[in-house]
């Protein structure tokens, strides 16, 4: 670990990869109300989980050696059902954009950018960002984006892909009604909620003010729930800023 407070989002990310896996086993069992109840908590730890724990970890990753660093990139892929290397790429074109507006032919540099599917230089509906955002990821982008740094991430993206894609399939031989009608709705309710967050956390921000990129919100549960990913503006403006040192950096 780089500092023993990051076993905390390590273990709330093994965490939420034991929590996947229940899901599947207790199915069969659990009445659909329960189901139900789990199911919408586990849309809302995806949220917490790629805002929180997957974020910080690109940022700060946990391990000293790159091995085990891998290896949790692999948990994350599964719990989250994405891949978290590719997530790390999106990320990172994030931060080189900050969400800002639309250049002279339409595009924006951050993938994510509010302003990307935005009109007459206005940000885009938080409706249409959240439900649709799950389906704009060009996937060869993300690769070719990987492909410039000149490791083996490329490997890793698509080793996660496979992970969470066998993870899936190994469900669907054995129960092809929860993968279709029960896991696979609340799987994408939670990346619309991961979108949400990102939406609140860029909108009334100012692109062209460095220390305004983002907009931070202080309240205590949010930001131990999403381990201070609510202190937006100071962390697009320092963003290798560990998240135990956020309160101490915005003073």
């Amino acid at each position: 670990m780089h500092t023993r407070w990051d076993a905390v989002p390590a273990a709330a990310g093994l965490f939420h990869l034991t929590y996947f896996l229940g899901l599947f086993f207790l199915y069969p069992h659990a009445p659909l109300w329960v189901m139900l109840i789990l199911g919408f908590i586990y849309s809302l730890m995806v949220n917490a989980n790629i805002n929180g724990v997957g974020h910080n970890f690109i940022h700060n990753p946990f391990f000293r050696s790159k091995l085990p660093n891998r290896l949790f990139g692999i948990t994350q892929s599964i719990a989250c059902c994405f891949s978290q290397t590719m997530y790390d790429a999106v990320h990172m074109q994030h931060h080189k954009g900050n969400s800002d507006r639309q250049d002279e032919n339409g595009d924006t540099v951050d993938w994510l950018s509010i302003y990307r599917h935005g009109h007459d230089g206005e940000p885009e509906g938080p409706w249409k960002y959240v439900f649709l955002s799950f389906f704009r990821d060009d996937v060869g982008a993300i690769r070719k984006e990987l492909r410039k740094r000149g490791n083996d991430d490329v490997f890793w993206g698509n080793l996660e892909l496979a992970a969470f894609a066998t993870a899936l399939f190994v469900m669907f031989l054995f129960n092809w009604r929860y993968v279709i009608f029960y896991f696979l709705p609340f799987w994408y309710l939670g990346h619309c909620f991961s979108y949400l967050n990102g939406y609140y956390r860029h909108y009334g921000a100012n692109p062209d003010k460095p220390i305004a990129w983002g907009v931070s919100s202080y309240g205590k549960i949010y930001n131990w729930l999403f381990f201070y990913n609510g202190y937006h503006a100071e962390h697009h403006f320092r963003p290798k800023v560990h998240w135990t040192k956020m309160e101490t950096f915005r003073r």
